[in-house]
């Protein structure tokens, strides 16, 4: 079990949060509440850097629709990058890879 561990950093896009650990019950909150402190303009795109990602429950899942809202209201674009293949296989079932723009990494994702 790895305990949720959630990096920030500024792209010419927008900001890119590392998510690394477990996305679950226990710590899915943490990332909305973390997405209230950080300045989105319209315009920008956030981008959720999953390369560290090791699970990803239904709370997560809710915690990324949760992100992509913020991001809506701001009036902002968001992105995946580094969807590893479990998690990608949960996006495909639920039809969540169809609302969110998928990438490599964060290299690509951040590509104006």
């Amino acid at each position: 079990m790895s305990p949720l561990k959630i990096t920030t950093r500024d792209a010419m896009t927008g900001p890119v949060l590392e998510i690394i650990g477990e996305l679950d019950y226990t710590s899915a909150s943490e990332l909305p509440h973390l997405l209230t402190t950080i300045p989105l303009q319209p315009g920008q795109r956030l981008v959720l850097d999953l390369a560290g990602m090791e699970f990803c429950d239904s709370s997560g899942i809710s915690a990324l629709i949760a992100a992509r809202n913020r991001a809506h209201t701001a009036q902002a674009d968001i992105a995946l990058a580094a969807v590893l293949a479990h998690t990608l296989r949960v996006l495909r079932i639920v039809g969540l890879d169809q609302i969110f723009s998928l990438h490599p990494d964060s290299d690509a994702a951040t590509q104006p």
